[in-house]
């Protein structure tokens, strides 16, 4: 069975605050579904059409259990936090190879 990885772009935050009570819930979440922080910040160079947006990349042991996490309700509380408009992101999962 092959990792998966949960990859987040942020484009842009608008609420720094609503941003930080979101991590402070949302990291316990994803480790206790199993996730594994593998970066996480601004990306140090950006190529091509790549802009230097925060980026947080997440390993899981399998693509079922990185897309179980998001509706966990332990995660749907972190997203409560960070409220609907507090940050604009891409977020994606990709299965590994």
């Amino acid at each position: 069975m092959s990792k998966a990885y949960v990859i987040s772009c942020y484009r842009e935050v608008k609420d720094p605050e609503r941003l930080q009570a979101y991590a402070k819930l949302a990291g316990p979440a994803i480790i206790a579904g199993g996730g594994t922080f593998l970066a996480r910040g601004t990306a140090a160079r950006a190529m091509e059409q790549g802009v230097k947006d925060r980026t947080v990349i997440i390993e899981f042991e399998s693509l079922e259990k990185a897309m179980a996490v998001y509706d966990t309700p332990a995660y749907q509380e972190a997203l409560r936090a960070l409220g609907p408009d507090a940050v604009n992101r891409d977020m994606r999962v990709v299965e590994g190879v």
